[in-house]
């Protein structure tokens, strides 16, 4: 039977494959679509398996709030591109509203819940499995936070930045505070709060430059500040960090006099911050950087090898 590029074309819709795969597939079912499906879909299985292997860093956040139930998560895509596909980004929602509502323990028990989409399913996990098959990349569940019983505010820069604030009082203040964390980063609400790790290596870099600065002053042979005086300013610069890295002590992003601090907008407003959780797109995965004259090398002897 002779393979028509409507053929082709049609295959193509419903399955996302590569069009030459699509005319490879139907030929090889003598132009049986059914069955020319099924064949891609194997093909696309083992497509995934290989997918799997491959740095998921890019991706979206997405969040979801019903009430005093809420829930922030990550989910990961090889490129940007794949972000922005539709599926994909079908997946990532409804994987947020599904941790809010069932409430899994781990990243595997929401893959194990019942989910269909796109002919795929019966759970989530099949669905994700499905979806890196027909679209061709690796994509996972990163990482995602419940939250139940408080007062909720939410903001998504995008889809690469989201923030779910717990707050008692005015939720348009909340709101902004959302909004300043996202912009902002700050990685605690107090400066008490502010992990000691952080702090030991701000102290460990502002010990070194003070050791450098003595060295290049005794090479040029001027005055040598005094231990005591170098030590209140080491203190000096991890109390300056302090300040930049808690939230209440940063300005607010829309003070109008650009010195209203977020803890003292927030007095104004009777508002208070119980906690807050920031996601950012790919934070802490280390981005495989790829040779692509290498890459396209390796296609090419690939290519006569099957020649």
């Amino acid at each position: 039977m002779a393979i028509t590029a409507s053929m082709v074309a049609e295959l193509r819709a419903k399955t996302d494959a590569p069009m030459m795969e699509c005319k490879k597939a139907l030929t090889e079912a003598d132009g049986d679509m059914a069955k020319a499906e099924e064949l891609l879909r194997v093909k696309l299985g083992t497509k995934a398996g290989k997918a799997a292997s491959r740095i998921a860093a890019e991706g979206v956040i997405t969040a979801f709030v019903d009430g005093n139930v809420g829930a922030l998560m990550e989910v990961n895509s090889e490129t940007d591109f794949v972000s922005k596909n539709d599926s994909f980004i079908g997946m990532a929602n409804a994987a947020a509203k599904l941790v809010a509502e069932k409430n899994p323990a781990d990243v595997a028990a929401l893959g194990a819940i019942a989910y269909e989409q796109d002919t795929f399913g019966p759970t989530l996990e099949d669905v994700r499995k499905g979806l890196i098959g027909k679209i061709g990349e690796n994509m996972s569940f990163r990482r995602f936070k419940r939250f139940e019983g408080s007062n909720l505010a939410v903001y998504l820069h995008g889809t690469r930045i989201g923030v779910i604030v717990e707050f008692e009082g005015d939720a348009v203040a909340a709101k902004d505070v959302a909004m300043h964390i996202a912009a902002m980063k700050p990685v605690s609400l107090s400066s008490a709060d502010v992990p000691a790790d952080l702090i030991e290596k701000e102290r460990s870099v502002a010990t070194a430059k003070a050791e450098e600065d003595k060295a290049k002053a005794i090479a040029e042979g001027k005055p040598v500040q005094s231990d005591e005086i170098v030590a209140k300013r080491i203190d000096g610069g991890v109390q300056k960090f302090l300040k930049e890295v808690s939230l209440y002590n940063q300005v607010f992003v829309k003070a109008a006099d650009g010195k209203q601090t977020v803890e003292q907008m927030l007095k104004a407003a009777n508002t208070t911050i119980k906690s807050f959780t920031l996601y950012i797109v790919g934070e802490g995965i280390e981005k495989k950087v790829d040779d692509f004259a290498a890459e396209v090398a390796a296609q090419v002897a690939a290519a006569k090898a099957g020649a």
